[in-house]
């Protein structure tokens, strides 16, 4: 098996090379820059980091953090509860009187049968008072 040799590891990190570009017509060299990969991998790792914080610092600092989920604000989300508490009762009460309406109106019209209550009441005879 290959040993892994630090050493020869990180002299190739920093082995440099050089990035020429040129004028195609005319072969003049435009743009000349002398590179490692060491160095390509920090600025990389870099960009990559302030991107990173750039994007994080956009969210947080910014009402976009308002359409992430979960992450609105506690003031709003106690509203929001309030609010469909209400709601849900006042459905409750809709759904209620249109109920009552519709008996009202079936009741009228003469459409429902009403159920006869058999139940025998024990009522208690008036007393006589004798005078």
């Amino acid at each position: 098996m290959a040993k892994f040799d630090v050493n020869s590891s990180l002299k190739r990190l920093q082995n440099r090379y050089r990035l020429v570009i040129m004028n195609d017509d005319s072969y003049e060299e435009v743009v000349t820059f002398k590179l490692s990969r060491l160095s390509v991998y920090i600025f990389l790792s870099t960009i990559f980091v302030l991107l990173t914080g750039l994007t994080v610092a956009l969210i947080v600092f910014t009402p976009l953090k308002l359409y992430i989920p979960g992450y609105g604000d506690v003031n709003n989300t106690k509203e929001l509860r309030e609010i469909k508490v209400r709601t849900d009762s006042l459905e409750e009460q809709v759904r209620y009187k249109d109920l009552y309406l519709l008996n009202i109106k079936n009741v009228l019209e003469g459409n429902k049968q009403m159920a006869v209550d058999t139940t025998a009441l024990k009522i208690p005879k008036p007393e006589k008072i004798d005078d």
